[in-house]
This record gives structure tokens, C-alpha cells and sequence, in this order.
């Protein structure tokens, strides 16, 4: 194929890229063309892609050969545009000029000034997160105590400053504590502050946590970690709404909004006499479960795009469709937190504008079968989720729509669709 020297871009053909040219040979090249025999080698053209990431590919190619699964999924995951053999130049030409305009426009894209801060929102499409959400909403006009609970890494202290925001006491401070990492012997003086010679090295007065959260919130993480004695004081302050600074006697009246937070199951702990059953009454009036991201299907992409987006100078990797179906398969005993963990360890390891599911460190699950793709993969949880919604409600068609939180001409159509009318 001859090269179109009239234009901007270079083109190039290969129909057998067991043997590519040099990386040096591609230099300054953002939009190319490769050809797609029946004899290629598929594996060696995505090895080969991956290793110009930079470049726009569009594909020459046969119209039989899109007969073949694996040939529509290498088009779909690694090439811009494809054209069809015999080559029309004129054609060919419109295709080209299409894929540079994209390539500068990627190229010439700035960093981001005004990243979303996760620390900010919550995500989720989910009938689980739909229904905190709904909850959340709820209770931006109560101040009544409200205790988390969830796995590691799901994002409690996350939720706990959404309630804040959503309160009535959103102008005032938001102040967290790890009750798991106080130091027992300095409990009392965290939480409630002393007065100048209180004990020794207390130099000067303190204001401790709770006096700081004043007209605010008081966000207890690891609730389940804080010691007896600091337990029994707690419970005086959500009766009495007063604390007593270590080395006063005076009571300081306060107005704050206690959100509490554990990983552990308090009724465990209170059977067992780790925890005191009255303070888990006065904490748990309102409860918030987060749901681990494992039962959170879809949102697992969501949130990983998100992640994706984060990194200043990752534009333009995606995840190839085989590491969507891993981060789908995967369990994620670490939550949100290993996600995000992994996400900016693959846009590091990735090599081209793919990341792939070594990058991210999962193995599939289940391998994929020839032909077998992420819409597979989707339709069977899919059906899967309509299935248990249909057993959970005795297949009262209302309220599996509900559930689902899809209309009922929806939830027809699906139902028809998977064949389970």
C-alpha cells in the first residue's frame, strides 16, 4: 500500500506482525494502518498495538474475516476504525483524517485541573447503593445518633461525611477518630480534652475531640476498639449531652451529632462483654449497612473508570474487556480501598493504552471461553439478579420491579428476554 504523503499521518501495512518493525520506526506516527490477513497472527497485532499505544490503528481487513468472534474483539478493542479490502484510497482517506483529528485531539487534551474528589461522593448505580442513598436523603434533617456498619474498605468514613454535608449541622466541623488507634492511657484526654496540670506533661489545657465538634459531627471510627472506662464516659455525654474536661469538675454543655462506625458485629462483642449493651442502644438508634463492593455488580466499573480518571496523566488508558470481566469476577475482600489500590498500580505497570489483568494483578476467575465476551458475562449476572429477585419475592412481579429499581415494562422485557416469564 502506498503511502498518502499529501496528508499528515503515515501509513503502514503489515500482514504478518510475528516480526514488527522497530519501535524507532513509529516515532512521531499517530495514526496507522494495518492489515489483517486470514493467516495473521491476532495475539502478535494486540502485542504488537499495545506496544504503540500512542498510534491510532485502523484496520484493513476482509469482509469475511469479520466473520470470526476473535477478529470483532481485536476490532473492537484496539482499533479506531477498520476499512474493508479492496481499498478505496478516496474512502480510506476520510477514514484516516477522521482517526489524526481524534489523535490530536487526544494529544493536544491538558492534564486535569478539576479533579472529583472521591472523598466527596458517593458512587453507585446499584439497588444496594440506591437504597443507602435514598436513606442518606432521609436523615438530612434528623440529628438522632447513626452507626455504620460494613466491611473494611467500604467507605464508612466516606458516608459518615455525606450525613454531615446533608445535615443541619453541615457548617460546622466534621472531626473523625480512629478509636482503634488512641492510645489506652490517653483516651480520656483525646476524646475529652484536660486542663493544664491534669497529669504529668500536661503542660497546658487541651480541647479534645469532642469539644472540637462542636454544633458539628463527631465521626467515631472502629467504635467497637474503644475501651470500657472510655465507653462508660461516652454513654454519660449522649445521656447528658455534657462532658467534664480530665482535672475539671465543670460541665461544658455541646451540640454534636454523634456518628459512630465498626467493622465488627457489636452484638458479638456486647454477648462476650467487650462492649457495653446500653452505649450500643444509645449509638445504634439509626443503622447504616454499606454493602461490600462484591454485591455491588456493575458498580465495580463505575468505580474503576473513576479511579481511572483520577490519575493525572492517564487519559487515555482504558481497561480492555478481558480485565473488565476480571475486576468483575474478582471477590474484593479489601473493598473500595484495594480497588482503588489496584486501579493506580495498573495505570503505573500497564503497557499501551490497555489495562490488562496482570497490570491489575487478578487472575480470571473463570476463564473465557473462544467467542465469549464482557455482554456474556453481563447477561448472566444479569439474568442471575432477576432470578433471586423472582425467589426473594415469590415472584411478585411489583415488587421484584422495586427491588430491581426498574419500571414494570422493563422488568417484562428482561423476563422475556432470559426466558424466565
Amino acid at each position: 500500500m502506498q503511502a498518502l504523503s499529501q496528508q499528515q499521518w503515515e501509513v503502514r501495512q503489515s500482514t504478518n506482525l510475528v516480526n514488527p518493525p522497530p519501535r524507532s520506526v513509529m516515532k512521531g506516527v499517530n495514526v496507522g494502518v494495518i492489515e489483517i490477513t486470514e493467516s495473521a497472527h491476532l495475539e502478535s497485532i494486540e502485542h504488537f498495538i499495545r506496544m504503540n499505544d500512542a498510534i491510532f490503528w485502523v484496520a484493513m481487513i476482509d469482509k469475511v474475516q469479520l466473520q470470526h468472534e476473535s477478529v470483532r474483539d481485536l476490532l473492537r478493542n484496539y482499533f479506531y476504525d477498520f476499512h474493508t479490502s479492496p481499498p478505496d484510497f478516496t474512502r480510506l482517506q476520510y477514514v484516516l483524517g477522521h482517526a489524526l483529528g481524534m489523535a490530536r485531539l487526544c494529544l493536544a487534551q491538558p492534564p486535569a485541573q478539576h479533579l472529583i474528589n472521591t472523598n466527596e461522593i458517593i458512587l453507585g448505580q446499584s439497588h444496594n447503593m440506591f437504597e443507602l442513598k435514598q436513606q442518606l436523603t432521609k436523615l438530612s434533617h434528623c440529628q438522632l445518633p447513626v452507626l455504620i456498619t460494613g466491611e473494611s474498605g467500604t467507605g464508612k468514613e466516606l458516608v459518615a461525611k455525606k450525613l454531615h454535608a446533608l445535615s443541619e449541622c453541615a457548617a460546622g466541623p466534621f472531626i473523625a477518630v480512629n478509636c482503634g488507634a488512641l492510645p489506652s492511657q490517653l483516651v480520656q484526654s483525646e476524646l475529652f480534652g484536660h486542663e493544664k496540670g491534669a497529669f504529668t506533661g500536661a503542660a497546658q489545657r487541651k480541647i479534645g475531640k469532642i469539644e472540637a465538634a462542636d454544633n458539628g459531627s463527631l465521626f467515631l471510627d472502629e467504635i467497637g476498639d474503644l475501651p470500657l472506662e472510655a465507653q462508660v464516659n461516652l454513654l454519660r455525654f449522649l445521656q447528658e449531652k455534657t462532658i467534664e474536661r480530665v482535672g475539671s469538675h465543670q460541665s461544658i454543655h455541646l451540640n454534636v451529632r454523634i456518628i459512630a462506625a465498626t467493622h465488627v458485629d457489636l452484638e458479638t462483642a456486647v454477648k462476650e462483654g467487650r462492649f457495653r449493651e446500653d452505649l450500643y442502644f444509645r449509638l445504634n438508634v439509626i443503622r447504616l449497612k454499606i454493602p461490600p463492593l462484591r454485591e455491588r455488580g456493575e458498580d465495580i466499573l463505575l468505580l474503576a473508570r473513576h479511579f481511572l480518571s483520577q490519575q493525572q496523566q492517564t487519559q487515555r488508558l482504558n481497561f480492555s474487556e478481558t480485565a473488565e470481566v476480571a475486576l468483575l469476577q474478582h471477590s474484593w475482600p479489601g473493598n473500595v480501598r484495594e480497588l482503588l489500590n489496584r486501579v493506580q498500580r495498573a495505570t503505573v505497570m500497564a503497557n499501551g493504552r490497555f489495562i490488562q489483568p496482570l497490570d491489575l494483578e487478578i487472575a480470571l476467575a473463570k476463564p473465557l471461553s473462544m467467542g465469549e465476551c464482557l455482554k456474556s458475562i453481563r447477561e448472566e449476572a444479569e439474568r442471575g439478579a432477576l432470578a433471586r429477585a423472582l425467589n426473594e419475592t415469590q415472584g411478585k412481579v411489583s415488587k421484584v420491579a422495586k427491588q430491581l429499581n426498574i419500571s414494570r415494562a422493563t422488568l417484562y422485557r428482561l423476563l422475556d428476554k432470559h426466558s424466565l416469564l
